[in-house]
């Protein structure tokens, strides 16, 4: 389903995914700074300064598989020192109506995004495959073992009046980048009854 702004309508899938051992290898910070220096363009694409996908987008390491309370924090604080430099690629704000999620993803892996929320409606998670040619993990899922070897993801814990049932998330894709933007209404305060 394409918008009229040319934006496909991406499915946010609400499951309770039984993947064994989703997200279980954590990335570490000395891993990763490995993993990063001998990659290509690629990997410094997906993970590099400012993207969504990077584990220092907050100022100091964390690991993406990790649910981050976003919206506890104001961007203008935490990407301060991205944006003094041009390199912020991400943006998040609330309404009153709403929270939004923007993000320039880069194009390696960029057909292949996905939005997951969990059932009872606490994370939600971005991820997508940006090395599909590199061999698969032993139990076939990319997600199980050392996952930034294969893909990206970027876990959020969302906010208690999160209205994650009519959330929605549109996907614009340029040459060399993709553009998601997500938005999660608000319940109001005269529906939580």
């Amino acid at each position: 389903m394409t918008s009229s702004s040319g934006s496909l309508k991406l499915e946010i899938f609400h499951s309770d995914d039984k993947t064994p051992g989703k997200w279980s290898v954590p990335l570490g910070e000395e891993v990763f700074r490995r993993f990063l220096s001998g990659g290509g363009g690629s990997e410094k694409a997906v993970f590099g300064e400012g993207s969504i996908f990077s584990p220092f987008l907050f100022g100091k390491y964390f690991d993406p598989s990790d649910a981050f309370p976003l919206w506890d924090f104001e961007a203008e604080v935490l990407l301060a020192s991205l944006r003094s430099l041009g390199q912020c690629r991400v943006d998040w704000s609330q309404t009153d109506q709403a929270y939004l999620l923007k993000a320039d993803l880069p194009a390696v892996g960029k057909n292949n995004v996905q939005v997951y929320v969990n059932v009872n409606g606490k994370v939600m998670e971005i991820s997508g495959q940006w090395n599909s040619n590199k061999k698969t993990v032993a139990n076939g899922d990319w997600r199980s073992g050392r996952w930034w070897e294969y893909g990206y993801v970027r876990r959020l814990e969302l906010p208690g009046d999160a209205d994650t049932k009519n959330s929605e998330a549109f996907l614009s894709n340029k040459d060399d980048y993709s553009f998601l933007e997500i938005k999660i209404p608000k319940i109001s305060s005269k529906n939580k009854f």
